[in-house]
């Protein structure tokens, strides 16, 4: 669906030229959610803007749906952006149209009959969930509906790839996640292919099958989620992983408690996929003479599977606490020793 072959775009600045991308290549298949994670200035908004002709490559190529776009250009590209759809951080709406007339609007550039157009445009409002605020204007709406408008917008000519620029950005976390689910199950009912970039590892790992993580203009590292989450290679993936699974709060708690326990072992636990439904903690209990308190742990959802961070405290024998973090570790668990007395 998406093919990226060695990428490069540079800029020329007041301090010389600066290197957007560099040497980028991707292969993104179809009815895929596909997440591109960095912080600022890593270039993934640059390059996401390559896939529908906003940024023209320095040089590399890029294909969308069978079309070159880093070398089609006027009408051509007017017409193969029609296939390429795209939602924003801060919505783009036009304040002085009603959601319809929003929604409308791809539409009546496309000069499409305007009984298409209302029968479309209801559609298009049902699967947002825009049922009744179809006459409100922008000013009227939440972040969450204004959202949901742009991602109606983007779908009225039914392309064949979404592009999300930080499209949850300014949005809340219970806004945030209604607007993910909502991106998943328009990814299911059409088989759209996603692509989305964002600084936040939870809109990844909520939604995406697979990631690509990017720091200064190149992807450093890439693969399915779950895989990234069970072993990530690269410092910068390692500190994005940390967002989800080790919270500051958790490091500040897990200190604390520490302290209330001079002794014993305090260990980290991380469980990937089938391990993490397992019934880990009673089998060390009937298995060995070590007593197991747990201090917090999380179990969450990717689209590929669970993961989850535990954090316990092992009392005993320093021999029996040894072999219970053996037996552990045999159950393809992850075991990190965080205070060892």
């Amino acid at each position: 669906m998406i093919s990226i072959q060695n990428v490069k775009k540079i800029y020329a600045s007041s301090k010389g030229k600066v290197t957007a991308v560099d040497h980028v290549s991707l292969e993104i298949k179809e009815g895929e959610i596909f997440g591109v994670i960095g912080y600022s200035g890593a270039g993934k908004s640059t390059l996401i803007r390559m896939l529908n002709g906003l940024e023209i490559p320095t040089s590399g190529s890029v294909v969308v749906a069978e079309k070159k776009v880093s070398k089609i250009k006027g009408s051509e590209l007017r017409k193969a952006r029609q296939e390429i759809s795209m939602i924003f951080q801060h919505f783009n709406l036009l304040w002085s149209r009603t959601v319809r007339e929003n929604i409308a609007f791809p539409l009546e550039i496309a000069r499409i009959p305007k009984s298409q157009r209302l029968k479309r445009v209801d559609e298009l409002i049902k699967l947002v969930g825009l049922e009744g605020r179809e006459d409100a204007y922008p000013s009227q709406l939440s972040g969450g509906q204004k959202q949901r408008v742009g991602i109606a917008r983007a779908l009225a000519n039914n392309p064949k790839v979404l592009l999300c620029d930080e499209a949850t950005s300014a949005l809340d976390p219970q806004t945030t996640d209604s607007i993910l689910e909502l991106l998943v199950d328009i990814n299911k009912r059409l088989g759209l292919t996603i692509v989305l970039i964002t600084h936040e590892m939870h809109v990844i790992r909520k939604i995406c099958h697979r990631i690509a993580v990017m720091e200064e203009g190149k992807v450093v590292e890439i693969g399915p989620v779950l895989e990234v989450f069970k072993n990530p290679q690269e410092q910068i993936t390692k500190r994005f992983v940390q967002q989800v699974t080790e919270p500051e709060e958790t490091r500040e708690t897990i200190e604390h408690l520490i302290a209330l326990y001079p002794t014993g072992t305090v260990v980290q636990l991380g469980f990937v996929g089938e391990t993490a439904e397992q019934p880990l903690i009673t089998n060390l209990i009937r298995n060995f003479e070590v007593t197991v308190n747990i201090l917090q742990g999380k179990i969450s959802q990717t689209q590929n599977g669970s993961y989850g961070t535990l954090f316990i405290h092992l009392d005993g024998n320093q021999n029996d606490i040894a072999k219970a973090i053996e037996f552990i570790q045999s159950q393809q668990v992850g075991v990190e020793v965080i205070k060892n007395a």
